[in-house]
């Protein structure tokens, strides 16, 4: 696995955040090394697409970046239940997922779309996962796509959206932030790289806080909205339709 030092070096001017060729190659280890219970969620992911199926559906993974959410759904699945359709805007991704989904053999197709994820059309849907991806779309957009997904849900469709959080209850928030900090640290990035990437971010990736997602959710019509993950300033959700 390629080691991330994007921001080993001091950059100046430092440019925001973008998901490039230059991170499609280090992004499994930037997750695994940025984001505590990766490899937990995931395995959830898998779980949950196994408990939620039923045949001639469509199962979504929205913003599928390198197809780890898309790979982990499609082990649960076979092509009685249908197929994934995996959209990422970021073609450098999704030239790498479809080599990672190719390799994984799965036994249920896989239809890759590069698109804005509002652009795409949700219909016939058992599954939607967002996985660490809302964040980085507009505020004012949240609630709409939101709608969209929960509209283009069948009776009983499963949303699962796991998010980096904010709090607000300040205390709350500083403690998590420092703990989020001392866990890159152990996990090998220097306080340089830690401020770089923080304020290659700022403008990029907005994070709720977890009653915000929740009251959305609700007002979208999302009944039995379970925070079922949450460890530091990250979190998972899983609501019905």
């Amino acid at each position: 696995m390629p080691r991330d030092t994007i921001y080993r070096n001091p950059q100046n001017p430092l440019s925001d955040f973008k998901f490039d060729e230059n991170v499609a190659k280090v992004f499994p280890d930037m997750l695994h090394r940025s984001i505590p219970g990766y490899d937990l969620v995931l395995s959830m992911i898998n779980l949950f697409s196994g408990l939620y199926t039923e045949e001639n559906r469509n199962y979504y993974d929205l913003g599928c970046s390198l197809g780890a959410a898309t790979i982990a759904m499609g082990k649960a699945l076979n092509r009685k239940q249908g197929q994934i359709v995996a959209v990422d805007n970021s073609e450098a991704m999704l030239k790498k997922c479809k080599l990672n989904i190719d390799k994984a053999i799965l036994n249920i197709p896989v239809d890759l779309i590069c698109a804005d994820l509002q652009d795409v059309q949700i219909e016939n849907a058992k599954m939607v996962v967002l996985n660490f991806t809302l964040q980085f779309i507009n505020k004012n957009m949240r609630a709409e796509i939101l709608q969209r997904i929960y509209n283009g849900l069948v009776p009983g469709g499963v949303l699962i959206l796991s998010e980096k959080i904010t709090f607000s209850n300040q205390d709350e928030k500083k403690f998590n932030e420092s703990c989020y900090t001392e866990f890159k640290k152990t996990n090998g990035y220097s306080d340089l790289e830690i401020s770089q990437k923080r304020t290659a971010l700022e403008k990029v990736l907005i994070p709720d806080t977890i009653e915000e997602h929740v009251e959305r959710l609700e007002q979208c019509g999302f009944k039995n909205t379970n925070v079922w993950f949450r460890c530091l300033n990250f979190t998972s959700i899983v609501a019905f339709k």
